[in-house]
C-alpha cells in the first residue's frame, strides 16, 4: 500500500509502525538542492544536504523547517558536488542536528576545498552568505569516513555504499533499517569514462530505489562520437581566431575534459602554439587529491599510473585567476563555475561574448535560472553582473559530458534490480514525468514483475508500508530442549535493535549487560490479638498453614511462600517478590486487616490521585511559501499586508509587516514561525 501526501506537519514515525516516509526536502521535481528525509521504526535519515545553483542565501537551502534536525540519526553525503552538500557546514553549525555524518574517503577530501573556494568566489553580500569559512573547518570534524562495501550501524540503522560512477568518491547508499533496504543512487553512471569505472549494480535487491531523473527519457551519444563533436569544435573555433571557453566545475567532468584535450593536442602539432588553460586556484589541490585516490578509478588510469602519471598534463597549465591571464589571441580556457553564476568563468564570457569569432561550449547540466541554461537558447543579449546588456555575438555549442545516466542506463539499472517501489528524484518536472511513463509502459504488460514509480515534490511525503513477519530466536539453556508445535515457552523476551531473543532467566548475563535479582518483600502491620486467633483465621483461607519459630518468635508460612512473625503489638508479613506470591501476600494481608479492624479502631491511610527581526523583501517570502506549499495554498491580500496559508484544513494568516501569525495550529504556527525567522535572521 501506498500514497503520496503533502503535509505541514512533523511526522513522527513510531518504532512498531509499519510506515516507511521518503519525503524530498529539495530535488522534488527539481534539479539542486538534494535532500531527502527517510524515516521507518522510529529511525530518521537524511540524504544529502545541497544547495540550489540558481538561487542565493537562505533561498538556495533545501526545506529543513518541516523536519526536527535534532531528531535525525544519520545524514550521508553520495558525492562533492555542491547540490548534493553545498549547505552541509549551515547544517552542522548552525541548526539542531546532533546525529552522525557519513561520505566516502575522496569526497571529504574534496568537499574541504570546493566549499572554500564556493565562499570565495560567491557573488552575494555578507549577510546572505550562509556560513563562513570557519563554519566550515568546524564542520570537517564532525563528518566520517566510509570505505566502499564497508558496512556500518548507527542506532539500528545498517548501511553501505557502492561505486556510482558520476565524480571520484561518488557513492550509492544501500540502508536496512529491519529488514527493508532502501538504495539511494544520488547521481550515478552505468557508463565508464577515460578515468572513472561505471556505477556497481548492488547484490542486494532493494524494496524501495530512490534514483535520479536528471536526463529523463534522454540517450546519450556514444563516448567516441562526443569526444570527436568536442575536439572538433573547440578546433574550429581557435582555427578561426577565437578564445574558446568551456565552463566546468573545478573537480568532476573538468579533470575527464584535460585528459581528452591533453591527448587531442598531443595527436595535433599544429595546435601547439595554442595554450590551454585550467583556471581554477583549486588546480594543484584538486589534482593532489586525484593522484592520491588512483584506486578509486578504472582500470585504464591504473595501470597508465604505473608508467606515467595520466594527470601531469603537456599541454595544460594552470591560471590562479584572470589578473595572472594575457588574453593575447586565441586559446582555450576551462574555468569555474560550471553554470557561469560568478566566477572566473562569468568574467571570461561577459568579456568574449561580444565578439563572434569566440565560442562557449557548455559541457555539463545546466540548472534553471543559471547564465548557462540561458545562453543554451541563444538570446541575442544577456545581462551581465553589473546589470548592463551585452550582446551576445559568440557561438554557443552544448555537449553533454554530464556523467549521469540516460533512459538505457537507467532502464537497465532497475531491470536488474526490480525494486517494488521507485522514488524518482533530481530531475525537472516534465523530464520526470517522462521516465515515469515511460517505466510504466515497460512494465505494465509484465505480469511477473509489480513497480510502483513515484514522482514527489518538494515537501510531498510518499508514505509505504511494510508489515514484515517478527520472529525470535530461542538461545541458550532454553535452546537445548527441542519443542513440540503449540508447546508453551517460558523465558525473557530481549529485544536488540529489531532482532528478538528468548532466553531463560538464568542466561540473562551472558547475552546482556542485565543482570538477575531477587526482590524481598515486608509490611508490617498492627495486630493486637492473640496469635493463635490469626492462625484460626488463615486456616479458613487454606490448609497450607505451617506453624513454626523464627528468631525465638511465633510463626506462620502460609501458601509455603508467605511467612507471619510475631511483634508487639503487630506482626511482619515477608515474602519473595513475583506474580504469584504478591497475589498470596495480598490475601494474607486482607484477612489479617480484617480480623483486628473488627475489635479495634484502626486508621486508615487515603491514597489521593490525581490524577521577531527585519524581513527579506515580501515577494521573496512569498516565492519561497510558493515553494514550499504550493501556489494554491498561499493567498496574499489586496492590501499585500497579510497571507493566508492553508494546509491540510488548518490556516494560518501572516502579518507581513508585523511578523505575526495567527493560528490555531501550533505544528503549523511553529513552522511559520521557523521560516519567518529564516527569512528575516539570515545575518551572519
Amino acid at each position: 500500500m501506498a500514497g503520496i501526501k503533502r503535509s505541514a506537519e512533523i511526522s513522527i514515525i513510531g518504532e512498531d509502525s509499519d510506515l516507511l516516509s521518503i519525503k524530498p526536502l529539495g530535488a522534488g521535481q527539481e534539479v539542486g538542492r538534494s535532500c531527502l528525509i527517510v524515516q521507518y521504526k522510529n529511525k530518521t535519515i537524511m540524504l544529502d544536504c545541497g544547495i540550489h545553483p540558481g538561487r542565493h542565501g537562505v533561498e538556495a537551502l533545501p526545506y529543513t523547517d518541516i523536519v526536527a534536525e535534532d531528531q535525525i540519526d544519520l545524514l550521508l553525503i553520495s558525492h562533492f558536488h555542491l547540490d548534493h552538500c553545498g549547505a552541509l557546514p549551515w547544517f552542522l553549525e548552525r541548526t539542531s542536528f546532533k546525529g552522525r555524518v557519513f561520505m566516502t574517503h575522496a569526497t571529504k577530501a574534496i568537499y574541504r576545498w570546493l566549499l572554500a573556494d564556493y565562499v570565495k568566489v560567491s557573488n552575494i553580500s555578507t549577510d546572505q552568505m550562509l556560513y563562513t569559512e570557519k563554519d566550515l573547518e568546524k564542520s570537517m570534524t564532525k563528518i566520517e569516513t566510509i570505505h566502499f562495501h564497508q558496512e556500518k550501524e548507527v542506532n539500528g540503522i545498517k548501511f553501505w555504499c557502492y561505486n556510482a560512477g558520476h565524480v571520484l568518491g561518488a557513492a550509492m547508499f544501500m540502508i536496512e533499517i529491519a529488514g527493508v533496504k532502501i538504495l539511494y543512487t544520488g547521481d550515478f553512471s552505468r557508463q565508464e569514462d577515460r578515468h572513472l569505472m561505471a556505477a556497481e549494480i548492488p547484490s542486494v535487491k532493494p524494496d524501495v530505489l530512490i534514483i535520479e531523473s536528471t536526463y529523463g527519457v534522454h540517450i546519450h551519444e556514444k563516448r567516441e562520437i562526443r569526444e570527436k563533436r568536442f575536439t572538433s569544435t573547440i578546433h574550429d573555433i581557435v582555427n578561426r581566431g577565437g578564445r574558446c571557453l568551456i565552463p566546468v566545475f573545478a573537480l568532476g567532468r573538468a579533470q575527464e575534459l584535460l585528459l581528452i584535450l591533453d591527448e587531442y593536442w598531443s595527436n595535433h602539432p599544429e595546435l601547439h602554439d595554442i595554450p590551454i588553460y585550467y583556471a581554477s586556484s583549486l588546480a594543484k589541490k584538486c589534482m593532489a587529491v586525484y593522484q592520491t585516490y588512483v584506486s578509486a578509478m578504472n582500470e585504464r588510469i591504473r595501470n597508465q599510473i604505473a608508467i606515467s602519471n595520466p594527470f601531469i598534463f603537456k599541454h595544460i597549465s594552470n591560471l590562479k585567476g584572470i589578473d595572472h591571464f594575457d588574453d593575447i589571441g586565441p586559446c582555450v580556457v576551462m574555468a569555474s563555475p560550471g553554470m557561469m553564476q560568478s566566477g572566473l568563468s562569468r568574467e571570461l564570457f561577459e568579456k568574449w561574448c561580444t565578439d563572434s569569432k569566440n565560442g562557449v561550449v557548455i559541457a555539463g547540466y545546466c540548472v534553471e535560472g543559471t547564465l548557462a541554461k540561458e545562453v543554451m537558447s541563444e538570446p541575442e543579449e544577456v545581462l551581465s553582473m553589473a546589470g548592463q546588456k551585452l550582446a551576445r555575438k559568440l557561438s554557443v555549442d552544448y555537449i553533454s559530458f554530464s556523467a549521469h545516466t540516460d533512459y538505457e542506463q537507467t532502464s537497465e539499472f532497475i531491470r536488474m534490480l526490480k525494486p517494488p517501489h521507485i522514488i524518482l528524484v533530481h530531475g525537472e518536472q516534465n523530464e520526470m514525468m517522462r521516465l515515469k511513463t515511460a517505466l510504466v509502459r515497460e512494465y505494465q504488460e509484465n505480469p511477473e514483475i509489480s513497480i510502483t514509480v513515484h514522482t514527489p515534490r518538494n515537501c510531498e511525503e510518499v508514505q509505504l508500508y511494510f508489515r514484515g513477519e517478527k520472529m525470535a530466536k530461542v538461545m541458550g539453556n532454553l535452546a537445548v530442549e527441542k519443542f513440540e508445535d503449540e508447546q508453551h515457552l517460558s523465558g525473557i523476551l530481549i529485544k536488540r535493535g529489531f532482532s528478538y531473543h528468548i532466553v531463560d532467566p538464568s542466561d540473562l548475563s551472558a547475552y546482556t549487560n542485565l543482570k538477575t535479582s531477587t526482590v524481598m518483600q515486608r509490611q508490617i502491620l498492627p495486630f493486637s490479638l492473640p496469635f493463635n486467633v490469626l492462625h484460626t483465621a488463615l486456616a479458613q483461607l487454606t490448609p497450607n498453614v505451617k506453624s513454626l519459630t523464627v528468631q525465638n518468635k511465633r510463626a506462620l508460612k502460609v501458601f509455603d511462600s508467605v511467612e507471619i512473625v510475631e511483634e508487639d503489638n503487630s506482626v511482619v508479613v515477608e515474602w519473595t517478590a513475583s506474580n504469584g506470591d504478591d497475589m498470596y501476600a495480598d490475601a494474607v494481608v486482607t484477612v489479617i486487616l480484617q480480623i483486628d479492624s473488627s475489635s479495634a479502631a484502626l486508621e486508615t491511610v487515603k491514597c489521593l490521585g490525581d490524577s521577531g527581526n527585519k524581513l527579506e523583501p515580501e515577494d521573496s517570502l512569498i516565492k519561497f511559501l510558493h515553494d514550499m506549499y504550493g501556489e494554491d495554498h498561499v493567498v496574499r491580500s489586496t492590501s499585500g499586508k497579510l497571507v493566508t496559508v492553508t494546509v491540510d484544513g488548518k490556516i494560518a494568516s501572516i502579518d507581513i509587516k508585523g511578523q505575526k501569525i495567527n493560528c490555531d495550529n501550533e505544528l503549523l504556527k511553529n513552522q511559520l514561525a521557523s521560516i519567518l525567522k529564516r527569512h528575516s535572521l539570515c545575518n551572519i
